[in-house]
């Protein structure tokens, strides 16, 4: 008894050893408890989904056997394949108008302000402060047929009558985003700029650069890392929005998240809205990685 009690002491004490010893051991087990909550937080949905994305129902019951029923679906009904091509050109559109408004915004704060950055920094987040439907609502109200801009508008004499085409179609879903998502934008952006050796820049000045062409050659391509962050941040939860589009979009701006939960909700076709996200991730992931290459090739011919 004494000797197999030793040989447990002895065997707890080698794996002690090996746990001091060695550097990643004490990594992986400091991370076990993020690790395991990442798995079940994240992993076990996206699992779940899929495997509902095989399964087909009926009223409400589900038919748990494996069928591709529900991804022919969507391949044989020309709507879907379309709507999700629409959500891809909004996103791109906010994504593009997001980085374009972030980028000068960072830029003043890296390069023009000497003094209280954080001050600015933290006023660049006051929007998250509030609701993000109070933000929608209050875009909806700025676009409205009754709303701040035709008011104004009409106030000023320059129209007659309220413009219609303001809201509830795909460019007020890209202005009501894109200034939802700035703030996300904004930061890498800095963060990439405020890193930048700024003897690179003194340099380009001494060889006779101008300060366009130092903008052009050093200081954009040095901050791409941050506008590649900022596009990926921007462009993925975007595609699949669903609360800006059903409030400023109307009939004409619906994208493929307002599909989704449609099926989730007033359809009650559950398998058929997991196969619409699985779709939808899969094609999200295809453009992103097609994206980061086509940047990656870009900066090495650069170099």
């Amino acid at each position: 008894m004494a000797d197999r009690f030793d040989a447990r002491l002895g065997a707890v004490a080698r794996l002690r050893a090996l746990f001091l010893r060695s550097e990643p051991v004490r990594g992986y087990a400091l991370l076990s408890p993020t690790l395991i909550l990442m798995i079940l937080a994240l992993a076990t949905p996206i699992v779940v989904m899929v495997t509902l994305s095989f399964w087909t129902q009926t009223y409400l019951d589900f038919d748990r056997t494996f069928s591709l029923a529900n991804y022919w679906k969507f391949f044989d009904k020309p709507i879907y394949p379309k709507i999700l091509w629409k959500s891809i050109r909004i996103s791109g559109a906010v994504t593009l108008s997001t980085v374009l408004l972030a980028y000068p915004m960072a830029y003043f704060i890296a390069f023009r302000v000497k003094k209280s950055k954080l001050v600015w920094l933290i006023l660049i987040t006051v929007p998250f402060w509030t609701s993000y439907l109070l933000r929608v609502f209050a875009w909806k109200i700025i676009l409205g047929y009754n709303g701040v801009i035709n008011s104004g508008l009409i106030g000023l004499g320059l129209i007659d009558e309220p413009l219609t085409f303001l809201l509830h179609n795909p460019t007020a879903v890209v202005i009501t985003l894109a200034h939802a998502w700035a703030p996300i934008a904004i930061l890498p952006i800095y963060v990439s700029l405020e890193k930048l050796d700024r003897s690179l820049l003194e340099a380009a000045r001494d060889l006779g650069e101008g300060a366009v062409m130092t903008f052009v050659r050093v200081t954009l391509p040095l901050s791409m890392p941050g506008v590649i962050a900022s596009s990926l941040l921007v462009f993925i939860p975007t595609v699949g929005d669903y609360v800006t589009p059903k409030l400023v979009g109307g009939t004409t701006g619906i994208m493929i998240g307002n599909i989704i939960q449609s099926l989730y909700g007033r359809g009650q076709n559950w398998p058929l809205g997991a196969a619409l996200a699985v779709i939808s991730m899969l094609a999200i992931t295809a453009l992103v990685c097609a994206f980061l290459w086509l940047t990656h090739s870009a900066r090495k011919r650069v170099a």
